[in-house]
């Protein structure tokens, strides 16, 4: 089987949404959203790296995947858990999974995996653990300027 990169699974996936899209399916407009292109990238990553054996682009496949997911979740259901912790979570799972191919990070993967869990589903969580909401919310509300200070790491950083 011939080796293809990631692009053409892009373009069909987002050439189908488009299609999609002008064709105003009414089962599906509450799809055409910017969650849908991240779950569609995230698919992409993941056909390509199974179908190739290439298993490098597991980790952002299900983390695209899982992040779309989400945001769907959160708008269409009620009962989606709006946490800090669902995003450790998913970055857990694209641990795990992509440990599950390479044999190589299940450490991290159950780390964040039993922080979300004691995050989300312990009701009365341990005093100790008040650092980890105190550091979340301050991430999240720092985010732009970690993108900023990572942008410019990586413009001077030595090759």
């Amino acid at each position: 089987m011939k080796k293809n990169g990631l692009f053409p699974y892009l373009l069909i996936g987002v050439g189908l949404y488009f299609l999609l899209r002008e064709w105003k399916i009414p089962i599906l407009t509450d799809f055409y959203s910017w969650p849908t292109l991240l779950i569609i990238v995230g698919v992409a990553f993941l056909i390509h790296s199974f179908s190739t054996k290439e298993y490098k682009n597991i980790f952002p496949g299900v983390l695209l995947f899982g992040i779309g997911i989400h945001f769907h979740g959160l708008k269409y259901y009620s009962f989606w858990i709006d946490h800090w912790a669902m995003f450790t979570l998913i970055i857990g799972i694209a641990f795990l999974v992509q440990a599950w191919k390479s044999k190589k990070g299940f450490v991290p993967a159950i780390v964040l995996l039993l922080i979300s869990f004691m995050a989300i589903f312990m009701e009365n969580k341990p005093e100790w653990f008040g650092w980890v909401n105190t550091i979340m919310n301050w991430l999240f509300q720092s985010w732009p300027i970690l993108l900023i200070f990572g942008g410019i790491y990586m413009l001077v950083k030595k090759k």
